[in-house]
């Protein structure tokens, strides 16, 4: 069982509506991430829908809310992971998050197309799974 550091998270009473419109929106920055040919638009759009895609996941099989604190990606990455039970998302995130962060306070990055392909695909897989693992969990509830 998972275990969500009150630090980080706090416990929330998600409506469905809320609760759909967590993946809704990591699909659609998934969207904007194919649709933008430019390397720094579809790594950003990419990052951004796996953090929320990780949000949705973690709201859904947790019922919590991640705290807007410092470090809080690196938490919604590792859960993200650890309930998806693959340790791969974690190491390919946190350079992601690495990335980001590099562009965002040290200056600016370079980002190559394959790189932003790469990171896009990846996103996109991960995604589907939290999709799935969203709508397994639903109808386990719904018995």
């Amino acid at each position: 069982m998972t275990r969500f550091e009150k630090r980080y998270f706090v416990k929330f009473d998600f409506s469905d509506k809320q609760l759909g419109q967590y993946l809704t929106n990591a699909l659609r920055d998934l969207e904007i991430a194919l649709e933008n040919e430019r390397p720094e638009v579809k790594f950003n759009y990419s990052y951004t829908a796996l953090i929320k895609g990780g949000i949705a996941l973690i709201a859904r099989i947790g019922k919590v809310k991640a705290r807007s604190i410092p470090g809080h990606h690196i938490k919604i990455i590792e859960k993200m992971s650890e309930i998806l039970q693959d340790e791969t998302i974690k190491e390919v995130a946190n350079s992601m998050r690495m990335k980001r962060n590099i562009d965002l306070y040290s200056g600016g990055i370079f980002v190559s197309d394959k790189e932003s392909k790469d990171f896009y695909n990846f996103t996109e897989k991960v995604l589907l799974r939290i999709k799935k693992t969203i709508e397994r969990n639903k109808a386990k509830e719904s018995f």
